[in-house]
Formats: C-alpha cells, sequence, structure tokens
C-alpha cells in the first residue's frame, strides 16, 4: 500500500484475488467486494465512495457508476455501513446483525439473522417502520421476559414489499386494504383518489407508495382489481399477488428464446457421451409433467454401475442473460394443486430440458460405482446425450418389482434387467441408508381431487410406495457425490444445509421423551441414527404418531448455505442438491460449478465467489419458504371452502398442535385441520405445559395431549383468515355456529 498524495491512499497497486473472476463477469471490471472490505480494514476508518474510487486509481465513468452500484448492494447485503456521515464503514458482526424480517399477525416480528444464529424478536413498535421479507440491520438491545434475544432496528437495508393483495374496506371516511398475508399486521391506507374503481369487499391490489415509519402506517393506492371474493381460482391468484410470485415473463427473455424448438440443434449434441442406446427412464408420478432425472442400473463384478442422468439445463440458461436473471428471481417453480408456475418457460420445463421417452436430450451425467454393501465406491461426472426408454410411473415400477404384475412385466420385457437390477441396487443401499441412521419418518402426504368450477370433491391420502423410495435413494446418492466432487475441487458452492437440533429443543424433547419412560442416544450432540433407533422402538406403542410428530418438531430448517455443516437428517458430511435444476436455482448453480471444473477451470475463475454463495443462499431459502408459504395459504383456503357446508357435523381426529389457547386437530376422514379454543373447554381454568404438548385442567384433571383422539364438530368457517373452529362434542357450544365470509376488522393505527 503507497500513498498518492497526503490524503489519498494507493490501493491500486494490491493484487485482487479474484481478480480473473471479476473480469469473466465484466468487460470493464472494478475491485472485488473482498478488496473493498480489504481496503477498509486496513485504513481503519470510515471512507466515502469518492475516495474508495480514489485508492483504486478508478476515474472512468463506467467504472465509477458499476462501483456506486457493488457498495449499495453490499450496504443492503449487510457488508457495509453507510453512517451519517455519508461514509462507508465495517460492520461489527458482534454488535450489529443483518437479517430478514418475519412479521407476526399480531404486529410484533422477528428478524432471521443471515448467519444462522437465533431468531431475534422484535416489539410491535420496533416493526412500526418495517414489513414481512424487509431486510434490515439490528442491534441487541436485550432479552424479553421470555429470555430471547430482542432487537432494536438501526437501518433498514432493503424493501421487499412493494404491493399488497387483500380486501378493500371503507369505513368512518376512511378507505384501507386489509392484506390477505397474515405476515403482515398493518393495513395499507388508501389515499385520496387511489381507489379507482375499487368496491367495498372486493380484492384488489395496493401499490405502496409510501413504506411504513415509525408514526405512520403504508400509505398505497389501488392498482388493479383481482375480483369478487369466491371466484373460482381466486385463492391462486390472491396467493400469486400476496407473495409477488413472478407469474409473467419479461420481453427481453421471451424475444431471448425465440429462437428455441422442440428438438436438440445437433451441432448441440457434438462432443458429449452418447448414452441413447443405454435403456435410461424417468420414474415419476402419474400428473408429472416435466421429468429432469432418468436412471439405468447394472449389475459389475464388485456391485453395480448406475447412472443418473439430469437434464442439462445449464447449456440453455447461461450466465447473464434474461433467462438467468428471471430463474434466479422465481429460484423454484411453486407447485399450487393442479397449477404450477414453473422456474423456466414451458419451450424448456417441458421441452428441450424435459427427458421426454424417445427423444434425444443433453443431460450431466452422475456415474455411480457401488459395491455389494452399499457404499459408493467412486463417482464421476459428464455431458452426455440420451434418449429415454419409457416414461414409467411409481404405481407401474411398484406393481411390476414388488407386485410381481405380470402385464406389466411383458409391457416393459426388454427394460426388465435394468428395472430388476434398479431394484436390487436400491434393497442393498436401503440397509446400507439404515446403518447409517439417516431418517425416514412416516408422514402422511394427501392431494386434492377437484370437481366442477374448482370445488374440491374430495381429500386422499397418498401411498408412499417402494418405486418413491428408490427413485430418492438413487437422488440422494447423485446430490451426495456433487458435494463430494466440488468439496475435493474446493468450488464455491450452494449446499443444502440441515444441522442438529438446537439445545433448548433438545432439552425440552429430552424432558417430554423422559415423562413417557423413554430416553434419546447420544447425550448433548444425539446423532441421526440416535433419533432413528427411538423411532423404530416405539413402532408398536399407541402414541407413535405422538412422539414421532414431537422428534420431527425438535429439528432445524434445511436452507441453502456455502457452509460445510453437513446435513443432520440424510447422516450426510455434505449434501448438495444436483437432481432438479428444472425447478430449483440451487441445483443449476451445482451444475454449472461441476462443468466449470469439467472444463478444467479453477475455483478463482469461477462466475461466482464465496459472497455471491452466501446472497444467493439467503436469497434461494426465502423464495423457497415464500413458495411453501403460498402454497399453505392456498390449500388452507381450498380446505376451508371445502369446510363451510359441514358446519354442524360431527368428526374424529387427532390433536396435532397444543398452544396456551387451545389446541389443533387434524380430522382422520378429510385430512383438515382446525382450533378447539380454550373456551370451549368448559368451566376449568387449563394451565399450557409446552415441554409436555399438553393442556391440564386444574379442576377436572382432564388433559388433552398432542396424539389424543378426540371427536368435534364444526363450528365455525372463516374464509377470509384461513381459519377453522371445532367444538369438542362432549362440550358442544350452545351458541349458533357460522360460516363467515369477511375477516374481523383491525383497528386501524392512527
Amino acid at each position: 500500500m503507497a500513498v498518492k498524495s497526503k490524503n489519498v491512499v494507493d490501493f491500486s497497486s494490491t493484487i485482487d484475488p479474484y481478480a480473473q473472476r471479476e473480469a469473466e463477469k465484466y468487460q470493464n471490471p472494478i475491485p472485488s467486494r473482498e478488496l473493498i472490505l480489504e481496503l477498509i480494514e486496513k485504513i481503519g476508518r470510515p471512507m466515502g465512495r469518492n475516495e474508495i474510487a480514489d485508492a483504486f486509481s478508478i476515474v472512468e465513468e463506467e467504472q465509477l457508476e458499476a462501483l456506486r452500484r457493488r457498495l449499495r448492494a453490499m450496504e443492503r447485503d449487510g457488508q457495509l455501513l453507510f453512517n451519517r456521515g455519508q461514509k462507508y464503514c465495517l460492520v461489527n458482526g458482534k454488535d450489529l446483525i443483518v437479517g430478514r424480517i418475519i412479521g407476526h399477525a399480531d404486529g410484533f416480528g422477528f428478524l432471521k439473522p443471515d448467519d444462522g444464529s437465533d431468531d431475534l424478536y422484535l416489539s410491535p413498535r420496533e416493526m412500526n417502520p418495517l414489513l414481512h421479507n424487509d431486510r434490515a440491520m439490528v442491534r441487541v438491545s436485550g432479552l424479553d421476559r421470555k429470555g430471547r434475544r430482542e432487537g432494536a432496528v438501526v437501518e433498514i437495508l432493503e424493501r421487499n414489499t412493494h404491493q399488497i393483495v387483500g380486501r378493500l374496506y371503507k369505513e368512518d371516511g376512511f378507505t384501507y386494504v386489509v392484506p390477505d398475508n397474515k405476515n403482515i399486521a398493518q393495513t395499507v391506507l388508501v389515499q385520496k383518489g387511489g381507489v379507482g374503481k375499487a368496491k367495498q369487499g372486493q380484492i384488489v391490489i395496493a401499490e405502496i407508495t409510501e413504506q411504513p415509519t415509525k408514526l405512520r402506517q403504508p400509505i398505497g393506492r389501488i392498482i388493479e382489481v383481482l375480483g369478487d371474493h369466491l371466484a373460482p381460482g381466486m385463492e391462486i391468484e390472491m396467493a400469486i399477488r400476496s407473495y409477488e410470485l413472478p407469474n409473467e415473463w419479461p420481453k427481453d427473455l421471451l424475444h431471448e428464446i425465440s429462437h428455441l424448438t422442440k428438438d436438440v440443434p445437433e451441432a448441440d449434441k457434438e462432443n458429449r457421451t452418447d448414452l441413447r442406446d443405454l435403456p435410461l427412464v424417468t420414474i415419476d408420478g402419474e400428473d408429472a409433467r416435466d421429468f429432469d432425472d432418468a436412471v439405468y442400473c447394472k449389475k459389475t463384478p464388485k456391485g453395480w454401475k448406475l447412472l443418473v442422468a439430469i437434464a442439462d439445463v445449464s447449456h440453455y440458461v447461461r450466465v447473464n442473460t434474461a433467462l438467468d436473471s428471471e430463474a434466479k428471481n422465481r429460484s423454484t417453480s411453486v407447485y399450487f394443486p393442479e397449477q404450477v408456475i414453473p422456474m423456466l418457460p414451458e419451450i424448456l420445463s417441458n421441452g428441450l430440458c424435459s427427458l421426454n421417452p424417445h427423444v434425444d436430450r443433453l443431460c450431466m451425467v452422475c456415474e455411480l460405482l457401488i459395491d455389494h454393501e452399499g457404499q459408493v465406491t467412486r463417482s464421476r461426472f459428464f455431458d452426455a446425450v440420451m434418449r429415454s426408454h419409457a416414461r414409467l410411473t411409481y404405481t407401474e415400477v411398484a406393481k411390476t418389482l414388488v407386485d410381481g404384475d405380470k402385464a406389466l412385466a411383458k409391457k416393459y420385457k426388454d427394460l426388465m434387467p435394468a428395472l430388476q437390477e434398479l431394484y436390487a441396487l436400491y434393497k442393498v443401499m436401503r440397509v446400507s441408508r439404515e446403518k447409517r441412521g439417516a431418517m425416514d419418518f412416516d408422514t402422511q402426504e394427501t392431494r386434492i381431487i377437484f370437481g366442477k368450477e374448482r370445488k374440491i370433491e374430495k381429500i386422499i391420502p397418498t401411498v408412499r410406495n417402494d418405486a418413491h423410495k428408490l427413485i430418492e435413494e438413487f437422488m440422494i446418492t447423485a446430490n451426495m457425490a456433487a458435494a463430494k466432487f466440488l468439496n475435493s475441487k474446493k468450488m464455491p458452492k450452494l449446499l443444502r444445509v440441515h444441522e442438529g437440533p438446537v439445545a433448548d429443543k433438545l432439552a425440552n424433547l429430552k424432558t417430554f421423551l423422559g415423562e413417557l419412560g423413554l430416553k434419546l442416544g447420544g447425550g448433548l450432540k444425539p446423532t441421526p441414527l440416535d433419533y432413528m433407533q427411538l423411532v423404530d422402538s416405539i413402532k408398536n406403542r399407541p402414541d407413535a404418531h405422538l412422539i414421532q410428530t414431537v422428534l420431527l418438531r425438535s429439528m432445524s430448517q434445511a436452507v441453502y448455505s456455502p457452509e460445510l455443516k453437513g446435513h443432520f437428517g440424510l447422516a450426510l458430511d455434505a449434501y448438495a442438491h444436483f437432481t432438479s435444476p428444472i425447478r430449483r436455482y440451487p441445483d443449476l448453480l451445482v451444475h454449472r460449478a461441476i462443468r466449470h471444473c469439467l472444463l478444467g477451470k479453477t475455483p478463482q475463475t469461477f462466475y461466482y465467489g464465496l459472497p455471491d454463495m452466501v446472497t444467493l443462499g439467503e436469497h434461494c431459502s426465502a423464495n423457497e419458504r415464500r413458495a411453501d408459504d403460498a402454497t399453505r395459504d392456498v390449500v388452507s383456503w381450498l380446505k376451508c371452502e371445502y369446510m363451510m357446508d359441514k358446519i354442524g357435523e360431527e368428526f374424529s381426529g387427532l390433536i396435532s398442535a397444543v398452544t396456551s389457547f387451545g389446541f389443533f386437530v387434524e380430522l382422520s376422514e378429510v385430512f383438515v385441520e382446525g382450533l378447539v379454543h380454550i373456551s370451549n373447554l368448559g368451566q376449568d381454568y387449563y394451565t399450557f405445559d409446552p415441554t409436555s404438548h399438553r393442556l391440564k385442567g386444574e379442576r377436572t384433571n382432564t388433559t388433552f395431549r398432542l396424539g389424543d383422539k378426540v371427536k368435534v364438530i364444526v363450528a365455525r368457517v372463516d374464509l377470509d383468515e384461513k381459519k377453522i373452529d371445532f367444538d369438542l362434542v362432549q362440550k358442544k357450544s350452545a351458541k349458533t355456529s357460522e360460516a363467515v365470509g369477511a375477516p374481523k376488522k383491525r383497528r386501524r393505527k392512527k
């Protein structure tokens, strides 16, 4: 480091360790984020933008603008803080914490830190200027009465809610919109002249023209009327708008892919391994429309050779294109009942990137050599061109391999040798999986069957057979191999991280198990094998469902991160998502990293660095949660609509969750969940024990515990709140039950 003059520091001769990466990204590269941080750290004081530009001898207008954008991005990502003196300074990670805001319907909220540490509680007062999904920097201000870290907002880094979907209300001279998204507690005050043609009670979209402040709620204007409340399909339209799910393709993207056809050009097949004669097959559900994985297996003297071929999405979705920008923006396909918002346009998702039968397709292959004990002895990746020999379903494969269906065996006689080896390998790998301790909980999933005008006809349980498990096992093995390969090459990457249970949840779990005379092995650090040994030991108990539910709830949530923290649930040291690049952006990033290595390039020249992966991990994890929340909202709305004509009917169910205000019951026959409020439990005072997951009456000693069987009557259905209320049969309320079409009005902020 030299000095240009008395006040100007010269950092221009310092070697940027990521210079090659920047050169590949930009025609006129600027210093990397890492080098900018190094500069400010060495100087030891805040620096203005011009001072930073001078230090790197940046004078060209284009580079100055690029520097401005980079500094703003570093500020948004919490790497730098822009102080009141209009200068950039380093963030003290011990005092200041950056993360995403999670709102709550009751007005308070939480900051979910980027570093993966425990959430910080934000009081309603601190939440006043914030909306769900904003990004902010907070300082730890103390502990709340529950012992949680409490935060005070230092700076709002990024606004992520620009439109709100909800119902329009006009009352006492005020016009406001009640958000459909229950993570947003604040109503949106409609500005004068901003109502347009919207009418009372209609579903509208309000554009936020002024974000909330400490003293004022958000202000907006109506930009679109979606329609009336109970119109068919309105639930999905509301979810798309409420969660701001991208669902239209930008014009520049459509122009960019206009040259694509349904067939792969011959030139694209060159310099690839030709697997078209190999009987690779896809195995998916009956209603699947895109097929991103195909498998083939053959016996070897030392075990088996397994090929997992994955659609080569990275060949079509190139970095820095409109297609890539939109895929990153979406991050994931969103699956609603009978409707999908894809991550990629249909020409790719259902066409060129879908391994449809009897057509040529480009793929990236993971070849695995597996011994007689089910252990992977070697793996490699390569580019190929393939032709799927059949589109099989889980039901067909299970009937053929497990049930011995002779008609299906005859239909697929040419494929039977490879299918039989797939099943033989699966059974060996299943034993290996169980020895490793990978978790396999017996959970119940359901499927909605629609009738006319998109009304639910019935809700049925889905059956997970050996064909499902076979494909799942092979995909997990390929994902594990991808993580191992990229780790060996020291590549920047996104991993699928699933950490073990945190200390407080583990302590509560052990207390709960102790009351049942059970013990979880492993002491303070139980392994997945300890969990599965306990699950195996309780299989014949009548309360096995209860215990398994509590075990599941002690787990952490899986996220995308570049940190090598392992996958607890699968009992793996490293795990990446490689097998679904059609519908998940992290898989596409893994494909790009693998191809970078196959081309013999170094980590330093990869388009992405570690800071990029941190940012992309947070982005993809947030969008995954957004998709899950949107889907859950739609399903909840549909189930409420389904139950509206069942008010007064009696059902059996299981207590699925216990809270201080009552307990939730899942109906055994229709798989719908509702609340039995504590006020409807009779003349007794009930205390809530969160560790034992139960409510207990002080006078009667009546206990309601997670997993208990109960009989309930449907008492009330609230479509807007997406809530169903039940009464216990023996405690049936005398007052008239009702179906509700409008929510309780929220108190407007003054």
